[in-house]
């Protein structure tokens, strides 16, 4: 209550799942995303909704620079973050040796580096609101069950996503004590455009086969960061949790035979 949260992908899927209970909480936003019209929308919808304030940046944070000036139009407004939310990213799928160089550098770009920039120059002022407001401060990044093991054909998603576990873990280490928390949020397959953008198609209007819906990743997330002790990581889904462990256990040759059948073109 009280407080501001930046937004990272908030034109849709779980960036605007995770904005829309953020500001039922109280908070004030700063959306940011490609699609200028979607975040008006949300942000207008919000408003009317729950009373809050939000601010829209349209920006394309793959785009090189696009994060410093994130930080300078924040600075310029006088926004003080105190929540952060790191949902933008994408994937793409197929052989890597047939992958288009210039779009696995802007995931790269978008998935590990954005998220790595923003987080550094936000965390000061994500850390001085825990330390004054300590049920008013979080870091989210989003990773996926895809950071536990490799992914043929989308190995540099799931690399990035195993990037962004590993970070999001230490850094819920090195702020401990400071009220501040932090953990990495690790869906499996969620019914949202995503899928769409990774070049996987499901009928319209179909929801697809053992997905979670925004609604339960959103629940399960804020739930964990209700507890007095918030985790470092959150497993999505019974089922992903379950899937999460066999991984770490099963030889991997094994992991990879089942992965690369399921995702053979």
């Amino acid at each position: 209550m009280g407080t501001v949260a930046l937004v990272t992908g908030a034109s849709s899927g779980l960036g605007e799942g995770f904005a829309r209970e953020l500001a039922r909480r109280g908070a004030d936003l700063v959306l940011v995303a490609r699609r200028q019209a979607r975040l008006e929308a949300l942000a207008v919808d919000l408003a009317e909704k729950f009373g809050t304030v939000s601010t829209v940046i349209p920006l394309d944070l793959a785009a090189p620079g696009a994060v410093a000036e994130l930080v300078t139009d924040l600075t310029t407004r006088d926004i003080r973050v105190g929540t952060l939310v790191n949902s933008a990213g994408f994937a793409t799928v197929g052989n890597f040796v047939d992958s288009d160089a210039a779009r696995e550098a802007e995931q790269i770009a978008l998935n590990v580096q954005a998220l790595t920039l923003l987080t550094r120059e936000l965390l000061p002022d994500l850390v001085a609101t825990a330390r004054r407001a300590p049920t008013g401060a979080a870091l989210m990044n989003l990773a996926s069950t895809a950071a536990f093991q490799a992914v043929p054909r989308m190995s540099v998603y799931a690399a990035s996503k195993a990037y962004v576990l590993s970070f999001t873990e230490s850094l819920w280490y090195e702020t401990r004590g400071t009220g501040l928390k932090v953990t990495a949020v690790c869906p499996g397959l969620v019914a949202t455009e995503f899928a769409g953008v990774a070049q996987r198609t499901t009928p319209a209007g179909e929801r697809p086969r053992r997905s979670l819906s925004v609604d339960e990743v959103v629940g399960s997330t804020f739930a964990a960061l209700d507890r007095a002790a918030t985790p470092p990581l959150i497993v999505n889904g019974a089922r992903n949790r379950m899937l999460t462990r066999v991984s770490a256990f099963a030889p991997r040759r094994a992991v990879l035979a089942v992965l690369g059948r399921r995702r053979r073109s």
